[in-house]
């Protein structure tokens, strides 16, 4: 059989503008181009936007743990399933102060907290949340905050406080997005992404591979995230992490190839993004997570735990740092980060 696919020309790459107007159809192509002219494409641009080297550190705290009325099927966290997770309520602001500066004091620049609500409530609860996020900003560390639904103005009074950046991911494809959630809809997560964006915060957002979606669904993910006004400053690439308990803990892994075509196309749609290597990565090897960051990946997520999923320790990458030649990313917003 011939394959009709066909390789980007150098001079395409060379250009690798920032554009909005993608069309599904042009998503599809670049996702199925043979993997190695699409590792070739994507790591061309990536040079072209970033150090190829230079590898940002993220770490994710939950502060407040369990008992989410939500029901995404794949949450260890959701009250609607019985996991291992036990519910804790908010912890202290001192609690997450230590946190982040041991996190930083390991090399991570972005410190994010998360908060297993719905959405978030104007109650003493989230005024809690805005002191952590004043006192963790004032650490010169990118305040990363996920929450759930945002209105428009706890979205500033976050702003106000310090917040850098607002993870909201959108999972999935629109048209497969009912069969993961139906406690909150698409147009749900896409208002409190405008909410963010008119606040003047940062957007961190992606998807989960492996909940039994389909390509054109990854494909739908992608464009969607790509002809948005302004393109997310952060895209996170989870696997799956199966949990027993939950209606996906059956679901079959996910090939790191899949992967890394995700990661190829994503840095190809959205060039200035930070690809973010988020759940799932401790299924990696070194060689894995190398080819990763070739295609373009510039972020993980490190720390023994991601919320409730086990992820690698710090020791562990750092010695992958030391072997694959990368170096800690350094935050560019510091100096702007901390509120006189």
């Amino acid at each position: 059989m011939t394959d009709t696919r066909t390789s980007q020309s150098p001079t395409a790459i060379a250009d690798a503008p920032i554009r909005h107007d993608w069309t599904n159809d042009d998503v599809a192509q670049i996702y199925h181009t043979s993997l190695l002219d699409l590792v070739y494409r994507s790591a061309s641009v990536h040079r072209l936007y970033h150090n190829p080297t230079d590898v940002q550190q993220c770490t994710l705290l939950s502060i407040k743990t369990g008992a989410c009325p939500e029901d995404c099927a794949y949450c260890s966290q959701s009250a609607r399933y019985k996991t291992s997770v036990k519910p804790e309520a908010l912890i202290n602001v001192d609690t997450v102060v230590t946190a982040a500066q041991i996190a930083k004091e390991a090399g991570s620049t972005r410190f994010c907290m998360g908060a297993a609500w719905r959405e978030v409530k104007d109650n003493e609860e989230f005024e809690k949340v805005l002191d952590m996020v004043e006192k963790v900003n004032a650490m010169g560390l990118e305040v990363c905050c996920t929450l759930g639904m945002l209105t428009l103005n706890q979205a500033e009074r976050l702003k106000e406080a310090g917040l850098y950046a607002y993870n909201h991911n959108l999972d999935t494809g629109e048209n497969f997005y009912n069969q993961i959630i139906t406690t909150r809809t698409y147009k749900d997560r896409l208002d409190t992404l405008k909410n963010v964006r008119k606040a003047g915060i940062t957007i961190c957002c992606g998807g989960i591979l492996g909940m039994g979606e389909t390509e054109q669904d990854r494909i739908d993910l992608l464009h969607t995230l790509a002809t948005l006004p302004e393109h997310p400053e952060s895209v996170p690439i989870n696997t799956l992490v199966r949990v027993e308990g939950t209606p996906l803990q059956d679901q079959p892994p996910v090939s790191p190839i899949e992967l890394v075509r995700m990661v190829g196309t994503a840095r190809i749609l959205m060039p200035k993004a930070m690809v973010r290597l988020s759940a799932g990565r401790i299924s990696l090897s070194v060689a894995e997570q190398a080819f990763c960051f070739f295609a373009g990946a510039n972020s993980i997520h490190t720390g023994e735990k991601l919320l409730t999923t086990p992820s690698f320790g710090v020791s562990e990458d750092h010695k992958m740092f030391e072997t694959l030649g990368l170096k800690s990313h350094s935050s560019a917003n510091s100096d702007q980060l901390v509120k006189v």
